[in-house]
């Protein structure tokens, strides 16, 4: 899964797969994490999102299950 940059202090890139739902994000320690069922519209937001790392935290953290790649 390709992942984008994005601008933020904490996220430093973003995948999604739209087929299978499932979202890629990398934070800037280093660490991967796959978070699954997150709709392409959610996915959208994020990317638009002034603050990536906000909007993952309010509306995809805690809501949809996940786990860590790496």
């Amino acid at each position: 899964m390709d992942r984008k940059p994005v601008k933020s202090s904490n996220v430093q890139e973003v995948g999604y797969d739209p087929a299978s739902q499932k979202m890629h994000v990398q934070f800037k320690g280093g660490s991967v994490y796959e978070y699954f069922g997150v709709p392409a519209a959610k996915h959208a937001a994020l990317m638009a999102s002034d603050s990536p790392g906000g909007y993952l935290a309010q509306h995809i953290r805690g809501l949809h299950k996940f786990q860590r790649l790496s």
